[in-house]
């Protein structure tokens, strides 16, 4: 029996990967230096990292669309980055890049976000205005060279340059890109544009279907949608489906996700050939990122993603929940500035020796929070019955 060694991986990356993808054993490396790992790439090790961290286990009840409370078969911030990841991993994988650097990026890519998803975000970069603001791209990139702290000789995962970029240039409508100090002017890895393809795929086609279990999205609209005339004349199903039927609602996703990923592989294909990419420097030196949807797919979606933000994003129930979550978010908050000793006696001791002071302390603090955490600690700050 053969041991597969890292210099065996690496091997099998140079023989089987396009000309454009990223070799780990060409990685620009990391800020601190280490010794190799015998049998993981590098990518791999930055892999296993992230999913080790202790902000990748709170993703569980951090808010996609739905709190936690509204039930357990809605999607979460975890379970959006594995699917995120494994989308990543089929577009690698189909057009020669690197499958574990595509993974990292993807799994690191919303660690962070604050609790209550994009309205805890809103909530804290207001309360934030005359402090920096917050991001949560920005968080997530200080989590990862910063706010861990797995290692007594140095802040942060260590992890290579492009997983640090991938994670700076992750760009998709939800997304600030602020790649100061990683080549603004080079594209990213085709690894990390990919990443940002399969969020995007993730996202829409999870939401449409979180909406439609939560009896949000009505289903006579959303056959009206030009992409769901497409994906259900392939499913051959009627054009009255019944789209509250479970079994057809896994069909009718499972096949719009298949449909997307073949489109985005093909079309990214044709503009690499068009721009006639050879290296990974023709890559980085074009003006614009290749992997993409083909014009008619970026039409579809682009009436898809108006659709959701209308019917769904903007629906009585989520609009409700997300009120409730501002609030709480902003009580928190004002209680831990007004009075710091409220804090855990760890978390007090960093606004001493943090730069920016105790708003930025109070701002990570929150942020790392899950929504059930800060449930919690608003009842232990304003119940009086609660326990503190």
């Amino acid at each position: 029996m053969t041991v597969i060694t890292r210099e065996e991986l690496e091997a099998r990356e140079r023989d089987c990967l396009a000309p454009y993808g990223m070799r780990s054993s060409e990685s620009r490396g990391r800020v601190y230096p280490e010794d190799e790992h015998a049998y993981r790439t590098a990518y791999q090790r930055d892999r296993d990292r992230i999913i080790h961290t202790t902000a990748f286990r709170r993703l569980e009840y951090k808010t996609q669309v739905f709190v936690y409370s509204e039930g357990d078969h809605y999607r979460n911030r975890l379970t959006h980055s594995v699917e995120v990841a494994q989308i990543g991993r089929t577009l690698a994988r189909a057009l020669g890049c690197n499958e574990d650097l595509t993974e990292a990026i993807c799994l690191a890519h919303d660690l962070g976000h604050p609790p209550f998803g994009h309205v805890g975000e809103q909530t804290l970069n207001q309360l934030m205005k005359n402090h920096g603001g917050y991001d949560h791209q920005r968080q997530t990139y200080r989590i990862i060279t910063e706010l861990e702290r797995r290692y007594p000789d140095h802040p942060g995962l260590n992890l290579t340059y492009e997983v640090r970029e991938g994670v700076v240039k992750h760009d998709t409508d939800y997304d600030l890109v602020d790649a100061t100090d990683y080549g603004p002017e080079e594209r990213g890895t085709l690894e990390c544009q990919l990443a940002n393809l399969a969020d995007e795929i993730a996202y829409n086609t999870s939401d449409l279907d979180d909406g439609l279990r939560s009896g949000i999205l009505h289903p006579a609209e959303v056959r009206e949608l030009a992409i769901a005339k497409r994906i259900l004349a392939s499913l051959g199903a009627p054009g009255d489906a019944d789209l509250t039927d479970s079994m057809l609602r896994h069909r009718f996703i499972r096949r719009l996700v298949g449909v997307e990923v073949s489109d985005t592989i093909q079309a990214t294909q044709q503009n690499l050939e068009a721009a006639g990419v050879q290296t990974l420097d023709d890559l980085r030196r074009l003006p614009h990122n290749l992997a993409n949807y083909s014009p008619e797919m970026q039409t579809l979606n682009a009436e898809l993603k108006r659709f959701l933000f209308k019917k769904f994003y903007r629906h009585y129930r989520v609009v409700r929940m997300a009120t409730k979550a501002e609030r709480l978010l902003q009580a928190l908050f004002g209680a831990y500035v007004a009075q710091p000793e409220q804090l855990p006696t760890e978390t007090q001791q960093r606004v001493t020796e943090h730069p920016e002071g105790l708003h930025r302390v109070v701002c990570d603090y929150i942020a790392g929070m899950t929504d059930r955490y800060a449930v919690q600690e608003y009842k232990r700050l304003y119940d009086p019955e609660e326990r503190a």
